[in-house]
């Protein structure tokens, strides 16, 4: 069997992904990615030996505001993304039995799409589950088109496959035409289908009961044999275990101050920081040697070596984490973010920075809570708990429908 993987966002978007395709090869099936045409995702691949397609513009400059703006209004941008990841998404399919697709909606849209005009079969993948319906959570605010001050969960989440119809439809429904496919009525549904799979741990986020046709499958975890750096590795040997402090994708701004910040309250808990830069570009603040900055690393033989994990809370970052039973203080900024928060918060494996402003101060009592003895305790038994083979979980159920 050959799979066409398909996603467009961050490396939290791209990594599950490739993690799923490898999983697909270790059982004989093929499988090919496509993915935004950023270096560092095609590095990725190529170290995983994994063929890819680049689709759709550079994600990193349109989320550090590094890049050209966009141009024309929400509907003419919705129309350029919906044609290059259709014309992309369509070529790389050829010879392909099936499309699994995440990411960007457009690019997800783009991919159910060339499954209906190929006649092959399509699964949708949410990586976080705060974008499928359900009923323990509200749906996210869609562009210009406010929630209802009132209603229940279910009722808001009727009222978003409106919203995301209004917003996606019509030219989602003129990509079809063009294409000799017959127009939806409720788009988002389409595209996500009835029975999604999610990639993320029950421990982590469980399911509501009634919210049925989710195939939870524990995180899309990428096997990392990367060794950390030599200078990294000296400095975790050269004294008491630290704090790591990186956002990821997040361009958390501005940014000195949040490396000041940040730093200085694991300065006052007594502690030695590594400090990622990530898409951030955080550096360090001073010339002391108690900090040492990293760029891409092996985070799945950092963390355990680490006594926090100070983060955004990615899905990615949090299982990560949890897998290796170290404590974490998340500092939410967007989309399911808030989510892991409180999901790190309510299971005592770390604490939760929610409040508006962030300061030295507050951070500080944010990571002093973490690096007590409960939550430590507490972190290294939920690790025993979390699932690490979901990606080949998801393979084989692919495989097997």
């Amino acid at each position: 069997m050959r799979v066409l993987i398909s996603t467009y966002g961050s490396r939290g978007d791209v990594e599950p992904m490739a993690a799923l395709a490898v999983a697909l090869r270790a059982l004989g099936a093929e499988a090919v990615v496509c993915a935004p045409p950023d270096p560092e995702f095609a590095r990725l691949l190529a170290a995983a030996d994994m063929p890819m397609v680049p689709a759709g513009r550079p994600v990193r400059p349109l989320v550090t505001g590094t890049g050209p703006p966009p141009t024309g209004d929400f509907a003419a941008r919705t129309d350029a993304v919906l044609d290059e990841h259709f014309n992309a998404i369509l070529t790389a399919a050829t010879g392909c039995e099936m499309i699994c697709a995440t990411g960007m909606f457009p690019a997800a849209a783009a991919a159910r799409t060339a499954a209906d005009a190929l006649g092959i079969r399509y699964r949708h993948v949410s990586l976080q589950p705060t974008l499928l319906p359900s009923r323990t959570h509200p749906p996210p605010e869609r562009p210009g088109r406010p929630l209802p001050a009132s209603g229940g969960n279910l009722a808001l989440w009727a009222h978003d496959a409106d919203s995301m119809h209004a917003l996606y439809g019509a030219p989602v429904n003129r990509l079809r035409a063009a294409n000799g496919l017959p127009p939806l009525v409720n788009v988002r549904d389409h595209v996500h289908t009835g029975q999604p799979l999610l990639a993320t741990d029950p421990v982590l986020d469980p399911l509501h009961p009634d919210d049925t046709g989710i195939t939870q499958t524990g995180p899309w975890i990428l096997p990392d044999e990367r060794p950390l750096p030599a200078a990294l590795d000296a400095f975790l040997d050269a004294g008491p275990a630290p704090v790591y402090i990186g956002f990821g994708s997040i361009p958390m701004r501005p940014r000195h101050d949040i490396a000041r910040i940040a730093v200085g309250a694991a300065r006052r808990n007594h502690r030695r920081i590594v400090l990622a830069s990530g898409w951030a570009d955080l550096a360090p603040v001073d010339d002391r040697d108690d900090c040492i900055t990293v760029d891409d690393v092996n985070q799945q033989q950092l963390f355990p070596r680490v006594a926090a994990v100070v983060h955004h809370g990615g899905a990615g970052t949090t299982a990560t984490a949890a897998v290796a039973g170290t404590p974490q203080t998340v500092l939410p900024q967007i989309v399911d973010q808030p989510y892991w928060a409180r999901r790190v918060s309510e299971l005592g494996i770390g604490t939760a920075h929610t409040g508006p402003t962030l300061t030295t101060r507050s951070l500080t009592a944010a990571i002093e809570t973490t690096l007590t003895p409960q939550i430590r305790a507490r972190a290294a038994a939920t690790a025993k708990l979390i699932r690490t083979d979901g990606a080949a979980t998801a393979a084989k159920r692919l495989l097997d429908t």
